[in-house]
């Protein structure tokens, strides 16, 4: 396989909707100003860098591909901004703390999917994924601020619902979602090729009231 379509392949794995990790807000926050706020193209390198610490180890033998993921998921992203599709968009989190230099610590996508289910073909819903905060500021609130947004978005989208995938083991990452009013709305299984095995994967879903406010 060529260096070109290793890339894509890495890329492609870490891009599956099932990749929702190390987002947790479990201890109390430590009190920090944020923004949320759309990416734009200024931001993409340090949104690859965030993405690619969350979801991939750059120890041991899978360390080799870490620069390849990364360039990987910048190109991706860069594609996504240069051409965003009518209900997508990417959010950061910026701390703005006297002294913090404005440094990018967490980022979101966002995007309308459409139903393959017989029971509700075509029927369009707001998906989250890549949620992902810099390691050193995880357990700091960066994560719930982020998803709060998205339900402001999804709301300005004109929609009342959010899902997003997590896998089930990832006991840290479900509290926070919990936490946040989500619920499971479906088990499902995948390969993880990284760990050759299978996982289960939920699938879950927040209702947004409409008297809600954020």
């Amino acid at each position: 396989m060529n260096e070109i379509n290793t890339k894509r392949a890495l890329t492609s794995w870490f891009f599956h909707s099932y990749h929702q990790e190390s987002v947790t807000d479990a201890a109390e926050p430590v009190e920090r100003q944020l923004q949320i706020r759309a990416a734009t193209p200024a931001d993409l390198t340090s949104v690859a860098q965030i993405i690619a610490e969350s979801f991939h180890s750059q120890q041991g033998i899978w360390g080799w591909a870490f620069p390849v993921l990364r360039l990987g998921i910048y190109e991706d992203l860069k594609h996504r901004l240069a051409s965003p599709a009518p209900h997508h968009v990417c959010l950061v989190a910026v701390d703005t703390t006297i002294g913090a230099a404005n440094n990018l610590v967490g980022t979101v996508e966002m995007g309308v999917r459409f139903s393959n289910s017989w029971a509700q073909v075509g029927r369009s819903f707001p998906y989250l994924s890549n949620l992902a905060v810099c390691p050193k500021y995880r357990r700091n609130g960066v994560a719930s601020e982020l998803l709060t947004k998205c339900e402001y978005v999804s709301r300005e989208w004109g929609f009342q619902d959010l899902y997003l995938h997590v896998v089930e083991d990832n006991h840290q990452a479900r509290q926070l979602y919990f936490k946040q009013g989500y619920r499971v709305d479906k088990i499902e299984s995948s390969w993880n090729i990284f760990l050759l095995r299978y996982s289960h994967q939920l699938l879950l879903h927040k209702y947004l009231r409409a008297n809600s406010t954020t």
